[in-house]
């Protein structure tokens, strides 16, 4: 069972300080940290500002306020992303609609391994904010429409054929 201070009225799960850890292990073989940003403070890199997370260089910026299912997936823009485009990374992750697909299929992959979080948490979460797929939601995309994305991760060998994560970062 998850805390409740770390929902909010959308109903999705936040990154409390607990969650943030978590988020640090998780993250750590891809080189990404985590660096909390106070509560009353905007969040520097944010390119939606308000309270989703923001990325510069390898920095997943959060508040306790910060949307898992935003610390995720900007996580999964710079595991998705090219070296060049990593190298000079300050908010806009830019990105390919290619790349925006595996990103949104990583981060409910990653969603597995966070405590009481899991995949269909994270796709409830995604559809709850307002994330679009063709099929209506999250769910029905992954199941029935996400082939592409699951073999572009697997290309850039981010994904095994077993989805599981490398533990890499795109290469080139």
């Amino acid at each position: 069972m998850h805390d409740v201070s770390e929902t909010d009225p959308t109903n999705v799960l936040n990154c409390s300080q607990q969650r943030q850890d978590e988020l640090a292990t998780l993250l750590k073989p891809y080189g990404i940290e985590i660096v909390h940003i106070a509560d009353d403070e905007a969040i520097p890199g944010s390119f939606f500002g308000e309270r989703e997370a923001g990325l510069i260089g390898n920095k997943l910026l959060l508040r306790h306020d910060t949307p898992i299912h935003s610390a995720l997936h900007e996580s999964g823009h710079y595991i998705c992303m090219d070296p060049m485009r990593r190298a000079k990374l300050d908010t806009d992750a830019e990105g390919d609609y290619d790349e925006e697909n595996g990103v949104c299929y990583l981060q409910i992959l990653l969603a597995d391994h966070l405590d009481n979080m899991g995949k269909d948490r994270m796709m409830s979460d995604m559809d709850s904010w307002g994330y679009t797929f063709r099929l209506g939601s999250a769910k029905a995309w992954f199941e029935q429409d996400a082939e592409d994305a699951k073999q572009w991760l697997i290309d850039h060998n981010i994904i095994d054929v077993q989805q599981k994560p490398t533990w890499q970062y795109r290469s080139k």
